[in-house]
């Protein structure tokens, strides 16, 4: 069975629109895009560690708007992730079925996520795609976790979690704090969420 890794940066209130520039995506009349940036400093080394662990090329999966998004870019700039081109490319989309973007492939419900992820290989990330993990998170199909929570508050825009996942513990496997307060949290699944009362 195949490892589905959800790899996201957010913000503290859950926020994970258009981290890397303004005109990512504006939809929704958001109008942050671009506010991971500023934490991103050249000589923090814990950020570098994180960074290159974060690119390592493995399959990815991704919803219709994220790929709309990428598949333009990527092809074009190869270089500043060696590999994306190569991996394969699964897309969940009922309305795209072809790409010139190469190893793409479409898929056309949650079901055949399910059948890819039973299936033998490596791990496959999820980048981006809100809608698509919160369906992932809503059926259960998120394995681990990979958070850079960044320390600010946008009050808008599209978020990870709501309020359709399934309770779900998961563990910290590893975490990291850069430079300038950005957390690196790594979790995998864990059991059923225990309750109880406090004191």
């Amino acid at each position: 069975m195949r490892t589905l890794i959800v790899q996201e940066f957010i913000t503290l209130d859950g926020v994970m629109q258009a981290p890397g520039g303004a005109e990512e995506d504006s939809s929704g009349g958001f109008q942050h895009g671009g506010w991971a940036a500023p934490y991103f400093a050249e000589n923090d080394a814990v950020l570098a560690a994180v960074m290159h662990a974060w690119m390592q090329p493995v399959d990815i999966l991704l919803g219709r708007k994220t790929f709309e998004i990428w598949a333009p870019y990527w092809p074009a700039h190869a270089a500043l992730w060696p590999g994306i081109n190569e991996v394969a490319k699964y897309v969940l989309s009922r309305t795209l079925a072809h790409s010139d973007w190469q190893n793409t492939v479409f898929l056309q419900q949650l079901e055949d996520v399910r059948k890819i992820k039973a299936g033998r290989g490596g791990a496959i990330k999820v980048h981006g795609s809100a809608q698509l993990v919160q369906a992932l998170l809503a059926h259960d199909l998120a394995d681990e976790l990979q958070l850079m929570i960044f320390p600010l508050l946008l009050g808008q825009g599209k978020r990870l979690f709501a309020a359709n996942a399934v309770p779900a513990a998961y563990v910290l496997k590893d975490h990291a704090v850069t430079a300038s307060g950005v957390i690196f949290a790594h979790y995998v699944r864990g059991g059923a969420v225990e309750t109880g009362h406090l004191g």
